[in-house]
């Protein structure tokens, strides 16, 4: 004989639940909007739930007789117990006022069904997946979306006691009492935090620029200075270099010593001192580097996950999102790569807000930029966009006018535009750095302007 056990469930709170819409029009709204078909067992108690949010929906009240007209219009009514079972529902509540109750116990069983169903179905594609990689990322993201469903939030008062109001209010309190204290993540370059505040939580920052302009070198810089200056935690993901290669320019970049020196031994004994000065700053710094050619936004998310939970996390940096794929089984959308990029950066938006993290994207810009007279980059220049300008936060472009024999005559050589050119948050607007090639790091301005346009998105 099969040993089988039933799954959770409490068809008399089911039943209850029903019973409770019909006879209660108060409770009906709340239950409708608490609970959907999936979460009762009994398949005849899905159908009469479903046919009553059709009722709903149509902003009719539920009752007797509409829920049995629309059953019989749906002919359903024969196969959930007919009109007798109906009439059952309406007698069979103790009292209406206990529907919380009621409608908890449903939703208790139907959490504890998904996750055994989660769990057969983690089982099968261990037994059936021949990747181990890929089985763990199936098991975590089964679990991963389970919990998410059950953490979507209700309409609140704004005025309740401890609400949202109050905590925002918390919140300025503490920003007028700490006036010029930054609020974000500092970078360590003060004009771009006095636009920003800093790096905040939760956002997705997309820096694109055209290839040999210095993006990588900017983004190791901000991962730097905010790791070493600033103690945090830092996870680095870069599709394209080793990660040798990434301390080789970190060490020179910390050091300030001349990149092509250190490549070549030529070093003299000032800069090997200070080479080793920096060597010490980035070992005991908390910079985690991943040089793995084929990541998918999933990799990330898990592997930032693991290190949120065990060691804390304060910062991602990704280079760059035109090496990346959506999944690791190749193109995803029917082969439309706008699409896929949409879908990367939706997921890498989810997963600053779960993680509560910025995240800082790299982006190649399209050809679009050469084309132009006007060199200075737009959002409308973001290759394979999509919804990337939709996705991000914030939107900075590095734009070097020595690339295109654009130099302004006052300017000092080396100087890059960045440029903030969304901020859904606060203002946009355009910093200028000064970019030291030789040893890969870009600077402060001594005397550094800034032209600022206040506007939202």
């Amino acid at each position: 004989m099969a040993d089988y056990k039933i799954l959770p469930n409490s068809i008399e709170s089911e039943q209850a639940v029903l019973g409770c819409i019909l006879i209660d029009q108060e409770a009906q709204t709340d239950i409708l909007s608490s609970l959907n078909k999936d979460d009762f067992y009994s398949e005849s108690h899905r159908n009469i739930f479903q046919a009553m949010q059709t009722i709903f929906s149509k902003s009719i009240p539920v009752d007797f007789v509409t829920l049995t007209n629309e059953l019989e219009i749906e002919k359903k009514l024969e196969t959930v117990g007919g009109i007798d079972y109906i009439t059952f529902l309406t007698n069979v509540v103790p009292s209406a006022a206990n529907f919380k109750h009621y409608c908890d116990i449903v939703l208790s069983n139907s959490v504890r069904r998904n996750l055994i169903k989660s769990g057969q179905s983690i089982i099968e594609n261990a037994f059936n997946n021949g990747d181990d990689k890929s089985a763990m990322q199936f098991a975590e993201k089964t679990i991963f979306d389970l919990s998410q469903k059950q953490q979507d939030s209700d309409l609140e008062l704004v005025g309740k006691p401890g609400g949202v109001l109050t905590e925002v209010l918390k919140e300025l309190s503490e920003i007028a009492e700490n006036q010029g204290k930054m609020r974000g993540i500092p970078t360590g370059y003060k004009d771009f935090d006095a636009i920003t505040n800093g790096l905040q939580k939760s956002d997705l920052i997309l820096l694109a620029a055209r290839p040999g302009v210095g993006k990588t070198s900017f983004a190791m810089n901000i991962a730097t200075n905010v790791a070493i200056e600033q103690n945090k935690r830092v996870a680095i993901f870069d599709l394209e270099m080793s990660k040798a290669q990434l301390m080789q320019r970190a060490l020179a970049s910390v050091a300030k010593v001349n990149l092509t020196h250190v490549l070549r031994g030529t070093m003299d004994q000032d800069e090997w001192k200070r080479l080793w000065t920096a060597e010490k700053k980035l070992a005991e710094s908390l910079i985690y580097l991943d040089d793995s050619s084929m990541t998918t936004p999933l990799d990330i998310i898990s592997k930032c996950r693991k290190l949120k939970m065990t060691e804390g996390l304060d910062l991602i940096v990704i280079d760059y999102l035109q090496l990346m794929k959506a999944s690791n089984k190749g193109e995803s959308s029917g082969g439309n790569r706008t699409q896929e990029v949409s879908d990367i950066t939706r997921m890498l938006k989810v997963a600053a807000k779960d993680l509560n993290v910025p995240i800082i994207l790299l982006s190649q810009l399209s050809r679009m930029v050469e084309q132009r007279e006007d060199h200075r980059p737009i959002l409308s220049d973001l290759r394979e966009s999509g919804s990337i300008e939709q996705d991000a936060d914030i939107v900075l472009f590095l734009y070097n006018p020595e690339n295109y024999n654009d130099v302004i005559s006052n300017e000092e050589p080396g100087t890059v535009h960045l440029i903030i050119a969304k901020h859904r948050s606060g203002s946009t607007g355009e910093v200028k750095l000064k970019w030291v090639k030789e040893i890969t790091t870009y600077m402060n301005m001594p005397t550094n302007h800034q032209e600022q346009r206040e506007g939202e998105e």
